[in-house]
């Protein structure tokens, strides 16, 4: 394997390493047994949810507690506003315009993170464990500025990682903290399991079922993300003849899933940050809200659901861009058979795209909520759902892709090198 590589994966795996130990340092001032045996008794609602893409560090209260949910709610932000107003937009498309653009993400996360922190203090002021001690060993208000320092401070730190990750690393970086994130809670899932197994809670058939269903759902997503329409292209024999020892493809490849994983990390993103703000509050009404957007409720399925195929087609509809590919075909002296140069061409891809993410967007929203509701049906005490095996498999996929492509690339400068 290529020393390149090597490093990469190994710069990758620090990371992850440095991110997974972050989840063991608690906030200062916090009893963490009480805040232990609270998550206990929430693993199947919202606070489960959030537990887990946080790789347990919630239940920890670590200073990563809020994960990189703020980075991502603040990067989601930017992209509504860059899509609605075209001066942003053009910031984002230029080299110097990114840096500022990514500043400014920076910035919001900065203010979303002390939001969320600030909410988290309030609300864990009446939390007491079942001896009746409170969770909080400190007065309040220096709690609150503790806390806020520390979270912000360790959001900022997961997302400097993220970031060394996708320029120095293998893959993307945030993607992959959330992937470490929800395989760490694999084996004590998976010990809980047979806890439950053992003393008669779950019956052995149960976990036949939930082992079907969870390999039945990585088979469709692993047989949907590979899937892709191929567009075929012709060249003028004159361009032919030009590159008679270059490679020119022959078809423009577009997936069916054109926004990957983005759509459910977005719409996780956005129904957290309210669970997180509500779940503070005494008030009644409020609190009746916090059960409403609770992901055992058939509402919250169906905002994920919602939310899911809106970013779908948002994200595809920046990710593709049609006109460019036409315009790159145009210049290149190549054509779709049967259509014409120019704006025809692009409306045939805008068109077979929107075809495209419609069932990628469908596939994405039924996968994210399906297998919840089937295991909710079969009366399993835990939370599980198809987003967290949805990012996991993409994630995993991508990242294979990227190592593949690194070891190809380093083939051919092997080749380039010796002149062949």
């Amino acid at each position: 394997m290529n020393k390149n590589l090597v490093n990469k994966i190994l710069i990758t795996i620090g990371f992850l390493f440095i991110y997974r130990l972050l989840a063991y340092v608690p906030v200062p001032g916090v009893d963490t047994a009480v805040i232990a045996s609270f998550f206990d008794s929430h693993q199947s609602d919202a606070l489960g949810l959030m537990n887990m893409f946080s790789g347990n560090a919630i239940q920890r209260l670590s200073i990563i507690s809020l994960g990189i949910m703020p980075y991502i709610t603040a990067s989601i932000i930017m992209e509504l506003l860059a899509a609605t107003f075209p001066t942003l937009g053009q910031m984002k498309k230029e080299r110097d315009g990114m840096v500022k653009y990514m500043q400014i993400i920076r910035y919001a996360t900065i203010a979303i993170t002390l939001i969320q922190a600030i909410g988290v203090s309030v609300g864990l002021q009446s939390l007491t464990g079942p001896s009746g001690n409170s969770a909080i060993l400190a007065d309040q208000n220096t709690f609150i500025i503790l806390s806020a320092v520390s979270m912000l401070a360790g959001t900022m730190l997961l997302m400097w990682i993220g970031e060394q990750i996708t320029q120095s690393g293998i893959g993307n970086g945030i993607s992959l903290i959330i992937f470490a994130g929800i395989v760490s809670a694999i084996p004590s899932a998976i010990g809980q399991t047979v806890t439950m197994v053992n003393t008669g809670a779950m019956s052995f058939l149960t976990v036949i079922a939930i082992l079907v269903l969870i390999l039945a759902t990585v088979g469709i997503i692993i047989y949907v993300e590979l899937g892709e329409r191929r567009v075929p292209i012709t060249y003028a024999k004159k361009t032919m003849m030009q590159n008679q020892k270059k490679r020119v493809m022959n078809y423009i490849p577009i997936k069916v899933n054109l926004a990957g994983v983005i759509p459910v990390i977005f719409a996780s993103a956005i129904l957290m940050f309210p669970m997180t703000i509500l779940s503070s509050s005494t008030n009644p009404t409020i609190q009746a809200i916090a059960d409403l957007l609770n992901p055992n409720s058939y509402f919250f399925n169906f905002l994920t659901f919602a939310f899911v195929v809106f970013f779908a087609f948002f994200y595809a509809s920046i990710t593709f861009n049609a006109k460019d590919i036409a315009d790159n075909l145009k210049r290149q002296g190549g054509f779709i058979p049967g259509i014409r140069t120019g704006n025809a061409t692009k409306e045939f891809l805008n068109e077979t795209a929107s075809r495209l993410t419609f069932t990628g967007a469908l596939y994405l929203g039924l996968v994210a909520t399906l297998p919840f509701m089937i295991i909710k049906g079969m009366g399993v005490p835990f939370f599980f759902g198809g987003t967290a095996v949805l990012i996991v498999v993409q994630v995993a996929l991508d990242t294979m892709r990227k190592i593949e492509a690194q070891i190809y690339m380093s083939k051919y400068e092997t080749l380039s090198a010796v002149g062949l």
